[in-house]
């Protein structure tokens, strides 16, 4: 099937994302709209878009009872629960603004951004987030009201629990019942709607300002190319105050299908099994780990299972290129596939609940070996590109139009030019208003012609798919001249090496390329189990002689992959993995390399002393 490139859905489009929303209740009332982990047993709760609709319109009305005015910005400090979504559309309900904040967000960094973006109400998860707010109290004179998720930290007063603000809400619709109607209908598309803080690696974050017509056309934008529809069911534990869950609830409202959430990251496996999504969007760390449990636990089993298993992914990919070439599969081999996947690849697609049509990649590039490894056992993985700045999505690969390696065509409507230095430029509908209160660094942001500049290296192909090289100030130059891409080197280690958790390349206008390595602590439990290690922890695995020499090997495999100056001279385990609490992940699982390489500035330097 031809992928849809028309723009005529343009003209359709609802005017605002409130819009959106109470079109989508009205067409899909009965229908399934989200469905949530409740109490002690976790059961999964159901509500329909009618029951989430009411919900929806007393918290609006709610906002409005405390005078909230059209573009007030309204902050969630909260993970990714049903929650966070129905408060989100009930801001934009009320003519709001979402400012989001991550819950892993400091105190400071928390009063900064609400301060910043002048939120009038905040959303708050529990009592952490409730600490916060009271720690910066003082700072925060325009916050008049605090609503928390959890109904035993409201005082009565500036703390409210959510039932409270839908009392309000109720009192006020008693009154006048098209209350929150008559604003959503007057929201314009170029009004803002979100207030995203990029997390920045220097300085204070930046808010993007996106607006209205961004979102809506992101949601419209995927349903004209026919990707989704209401049939589908979305696992969703994205962070929703990241642009990728964002984007995600907005085809959700454009497309009509049910989502399921749960943002417990711990949780995705054990939730795809119970869920069985037919499409889930992710960063690339979800596949990498996947992809090294699964080859861990087969290598673990060894004897004939392993060697069965190797065999099928052989096969696997011989068939695959010959698919993809467009080319006919001999008999012998079509048979060998078939049988091959009946006894390995439907037991990697049942551990994501059997019933995947496909997962999106974003956040982050995906090494093309892991995708293709995937795609050999039946599980296709689109790789999409976009950022925050353009409301999350500019291309992607299609069902029936993809290209491994690549991040796909542009999405119908968007504009995508490679610039000077080979930049990736932007434009479209979806483009932010700018940075709040930063108007130098939008000046930089977007060109005099009104492009958005990613700061991402790529190129097009003649079918217009765009691949993307990396961040242009991670590229880097070593004292010989050469150029090296880091992700690429890096992305190559992962799809090698089932163990490895991140991989950081280091060596701008150093004489060698050198590395600094994290270990998965899970694959080093079954590793440790299965090599006499058992009760070793972390840091004691990975001074241990035989870590070391198990990862030099990968080094050394690597390194046969690579152009003499791109080789790895020297690396060290790091005796900690990285996380998002110790500022050295994004909330989307994204490495801050500025941050990695400050903390550990002594350790790079002495490999060059």
């Amino acid at each position: 099937m031809p992928v849809n490139h028309d723009t005529d859905f343009l003209e359709h489009m609802p005017t605002n994302c409130a819009v959106q929303f109470l079109d989508r209740v009205e067409k899909s009332a009965d229908r399934e709209a989200f469905r949530f982990p409740r109490g002690e047993a976790e059961a999964w709760e159901s509500v329909t878009w009618r029951q989430a609709g009411d919900r929806v319109r007393r918290l609006a009305a709610g906002l409005l009872s405390l005078g909230l005015e059209q573009e007030d910005r309204v902050a969630i400090a909260s993970s990714t629960r049903y929650e966070w979504i129905a408060a989100d559309l009930a801001v934009m309900c009320a003519g709001g603004a979402t400012t989001t904040v991550y819950p892993t967000t400091g105190s400071d960094d928390t009063a900064y951004i609400i301060g910043d973006s002048g939120s009038r109400v905040v959303f708050a998860e529990d009592a952490d987030q409730v600490a916060k707010l009271q720690e910066h109290r003082a700072e925060l004179p325009e916050v008049m009201k605090v609503v928390v998720f959890d109904p035993a930290v409201a005082d009565g007063e500036w703390i409210i629990s959510l039932d409270d603000l839908a009392a309000l809400g109720e009192a006020l619709l008693a009154e006048r019942p098209t209350a929150v109607d008559e604003v959503a209908r007057s929201i314009e598309p170029d009004h803002l709607a979100t207030l995203i803080y990029t997390s920045g690696t220097t300085g204070r974050p930046k808010g993007v300002r996106t607006l209205h017509r961004g979102w809506v056309f992101e949601g419209e934008a995927i349903k004209a190319q026919n990707i989704l529809d209401e049939t589908d069911l979305q696992f969703l534990w994205l962070p929703m105050a990241h642009a990728f869950g964002k984007v995600l609830l907005s085809t959700q409202l454009a497309c009509g299908f049910a989502t399921a959430i749960d943002g417990r990251v711990d949780k995705i496996v054990d939730n795809l099994a119970v869920v069985r999504p037919t499409f889930m969007g992710a960063a690339p760390r979800i596949f990498e780990k996947a992809h090294a449990r699964i080859v861990t636990m087969q290598s673990a089993e060894g004897g004939l299972k392993e060697k069965i298993f190797l065999k099928a992914f052989e096969v696997g990919r011989k068939v695959d290129a010959l698919r993809l070439a467009g080319r006919s599969v001999p008999l012998p081999l079509r048979l060998q596939h078939a049988l091959f996947d009946k006894l390995v690849f439907s037991k990697v697609r049942e551990r994501f609940g059997g019933r995947v049509r496909f997962f999106i990649s974003g956040s982050a590039a995906l090494n093309a070996d892991i995708a293709t490894w995937f795609h050999a056992a039946g599980v296709l993985i689109l790789e999409g590109y976009g950022m925050t700045e353009n409301s999350a999505g500019a291309t992607v690969n299609h069902p029936d139009a993809y290209k491994i390696g690549t991040v796909g065509q542009p999405f119908p409507g968007t504009e995508v030019r490679i610039g000077e230095g080979g930049e990736v430029q932007l434009k479209g509908p979806h483009v932010m208003a700018g940075y709040h209160n930063r108007p130098e660094a939008t000046a930089e942001a977007i060109t005099a012609d009104g492009w958005l500049r990613t700061g991402d290296k790529g190129s097009l192909d003649a079918d217009g798919f765009l691949t993307i090289t990396g961040r242009i100030k991670e590229l880097f130059k070593t004292s010989g001249g050469k150029y090296i891409a880091p992700p690429a080197i890096e992305a190559k280690f992962k799809a090698i090496c089932p163990y490895v958790s991140q991989f950081m390349v280091f060596g701008a206008e150093r004489n060698f390329v050198s590395a600094l390595i994290t270990l998965d602590p899970d694959a080093m439990a079954g590793w440790a189990v299965e090599n006499g290690k058992e009760g070793k922890d972390y840091t004691a695995l990975v001074n241990d002689d035989a870590v070391q020499a198990m990862v030099q090997e990968y080094v050394e495999e690597l390194n046969a992959q690579l152009n003499r100056w791109e080789t790895i001279k020297k690396w060290k385990l790091l005796d900690h993995d990285l996380t998002i609490e110790s500022g050295e992940l994004t909330p989307s699982l994204k490495v801050k390399r500025n941050v990695v390489e400050s903390n550990n500035a002594d350790l790079i330097a002495s490999f060059y002393s």
